[in-house]
């Protein structure tokens, strides 16, 4: 989904844009219900993802079926990941026993090109995930195996992940400061107005770097 329309430079973006910017456009622009709550965190501070969403519905299981094939949904979405997409797993959050994610499906991820990972489930295998450099931002850190406590019911859909609907397409970009949701049809023009509204906080900045009053200032530029 990252090559259906969007003229978008996400590798670029990522290193400019910044998640309390987007919220405050997003804000404006009357699309309020956008950051996931904030018990997920990154495994690592400096981790940035930006892509397009490609999302999967875990239910809990509280025993496991041996006709069953615990990770059949699972596989196929990870097997048609394309670059620069970002797996969505919505876990029903926060939970103690969902544990979507971890070592071997961060290698194959990484193998198809994905730029992170975002779950309101847990994450294990942390150690080799950091050596590895992917980012994932999760609902906490367990060594459980999902396999009889959970299951990928199905991929592809509108979820909903830490309070907030994802669908697949819909831009994320997840910092230090939390993850938003962008809307793929809101996308552009959020992102313009997002480097505008960069732009007049760092002229604003400037200005009371050079002594300017932040009231004179805010007065003249709108923006805080």
């Amino acid at each position: 989904m990252a090559d259906d329309g969007l003229c978008i430079d996400f590798a670029g973006l990522k290193s400019v844009l910044y998640s309390a910017v987007l919220s405050d456009v997003l804000d404006a622009v009357g699309l309020p219900v956008h950051a996931m709550r904030p018990f997920i965190r990154p495994l690592h501070e400096d981790d940035v993802i930006f892509g397009p969403a490609r999302t999967g519905q875990f239910m809990p299981r509280y025993a496991e079926n041996p006709d069953d094939l615990p990770y059949d949904v699972e596989i196929a979405l990870i097997d048609d990941l394309r670059p620069g997409e970002v797996p969505v797993l919505a876990c029903c959050g926060p939970t103690e026993r969902i544990v979507p994610w971890g070592e071997l499906l961060t290698t194959a991820a990484m193998q198809r090109g994905a730029v992170g990972c975002v779950t309101d489930g847990l994450v294990r295998d942390v150690k080799a995930i950091r050596r590895m450099g992917f980012p994932v931002f999760a609902g906490g850190i367990g060594p459980l195996d999902s396999k009889g406590r959970s299951k990928m019911v199905d991929r592809d859909i509108a979820v909903e992940c830490a309070g907030v609907v994802i669908r697949p397409g819909d831009l994320i970009f997840a910092d230090m400061d939390g993850i938003v949701a962008i809307p793929r049809e809101a996308a552009t023009h959020v992102i313009e107005l997002a480097e505008a509204k960069i732009h007049g906080e760092n002229v604003t900045r400037d200005e009371i770097q050079r002594g300017a009053l932040l009231g004179h200032v805010y007065a003249k530029y709108g923006v805080l």
